[in-house]
């Protein structure tokens, strides 16, 4: 682990080379996935069918495709609660996110995670989490063990811009500048924390200069754009993985407020009006169109998007809840003696025997009776245990 020399920090990333118009319908499609995905998971939200908490990608379609297209299959992905559109550009089918967002035994996370806690090992897609940072400090340790074994994988941190004002944040960027390690933080900064404007609760609006306090390198790009995003992406993981973090800002807008539940009544029509001339996928369907694409074949993208959302809810719906019993089988990587799938009213221990001739509860000399361990735990892991429930 080597301290890199810093990189300059810049505004935008362009090139002059267009994209093709294959590439851009293919990116129109994923965008509209991703849109037409989140309706329908808001739609299911207002039913009752997804429980906890509910955040939506949408607004943030360009941003997301264009992100999750610099990246390698191999590298790894780490993001807020704010994930659905992620899930499904890592490769991970509608049918099994929907079923998460469902609380069914086939969903993503076997219908335990739900709408923030989307965990697919194969994909690396590494969570969703639903704690504001929680995924900093584990991303870090991720593109540490990279870096440990020698790894070529470059890991990428997501957060909304809410997030940097967190302690985690600084420590976590701190570290990885530091030790020189392989992985890119990316701020989606849409402007507003909930309800608290970016201007209210940062000193340094402009997140990606923050960078300069670690000697990291950072840019800010355009979160409309799934080119341009995808090429300032491009740029932040190849100086990752060459071992050097990167920090990244993309601006982009949410649609809708904060959750499913939110109804952003902090925003003036003005703002309101502003958001909704930013569509991403708005604009890239103009964009299309006036490259001389029919509406035709926006339409028949769209009803084909529309069919396999319709199959991803078709899916849920038709898939079991789990077990109660599955509830805690994926707290531990290993089993261990105070295994967490007990549930409420189970014995701490199993009951031991009672001996002959004596009262449940006490020795022969009155003395109260602690029940025998686990096979293999010591008497001072029993102590240490007993003494944390006294």
């Amino acid at each position: 682990m080597s301290r890199a020399a810093p990189l300059p920090s810049h505004d935008t990333t362009t090139s002059t080379t267009p994209p093709s118009r294959e590439d851009q319908l293919a990116r129109y499609q994923q965008m509209l996935l991703i849109r037409r995905f989140e309706e329908r998971a808001a739609r299911a939200y207002t039913e009752a069918e997804v429980g906890g908490y509910c955040h939506l990608n949408l607004g943030e379609e360009a941003t997301v495709v264009g992100l999750m297209a610099a990246l390698e299959p191999t590298d790894y992905l780490f993001t807020n609660y704010r994930e659905h559109g992620y899930a499904l550009c890592r490769g991970i089918s509608p049918g099994r996110i929907m079923a998460e967002l469902y609380g069914r035994r086939d969903g993503v996370s076997g219908g335990w995670g739900g709408s923030m806690h989307l965990f697919d090992a194969q994909s690396r897609l590494l969570g969703g989490y639903g704690i504001v940072g929680g995924q900093l400090p584990l991303a870090t340790g991720a593109a540490l063990a990279v870096d440990y074994r020698s790894g070529s994988e470059v890991v990428m941190c997501l957060m909304g811009e809410g997030t940097t004002n967190i302690g985690a944040f600084h420590e976590s960027l701190n570290i990885a500048a530091l030790w020189g390690l392989p992985v890119v933080y990316v701020v989606i900064n849409n402007g507003t924390g909930m309800g608290t404007t970016v201007e209210q609760s940062s000193a340094e609006p402009e997140i990606f200069r923050r960078a300069a306090s670690y000697r990291m390198a950072s840019a800010r790009v355009d979160g409309t754009d799934p080119v341009a995003v995808e090429r300032a992406a491009a740029e932040a993981v190849a100086v990752a993985r060459s071992g050097r973090p990167y920090l990244l800002e993309a601006t982009s807008e949410r649609l809708r407020g904060h959750s499913v539940v939110d109804p952003a009544a902090y925003r003036s029509p003005e703002t309101v009006a502003a958001v909704r001339a930013a569509d991403p996928v708005a604009l890239l369907a103009a964009a299309l169109l006036a490259d001389g694409v029919d509406e035709k074949a926006l339409a028949e993208i769209d009803t084909q998007v529309l069919a396999d959302v319709a199959e991803a809810v078709a899916f849920a719906e038709a898939s079991e809840h789990p077990d109660p019993s599955t509830l805690f089988d994926h707290t531990y990587a290993t089993p261990v003696p105070n295994d967490s799938r007990r549930l409420p009213g189970d014995a701490l221990y199993p009951a031991a025997p009672r001996p002959a001739g004596r009262t449940q509860g006490t020795t022969s000399s009155g003395q109260v009776a602690r029940p025998a361990p686990p096979a293999g735990l010591g008497a001072s892991s029993v102590t240490q245990h007993t003494g944390a429930h006294a």
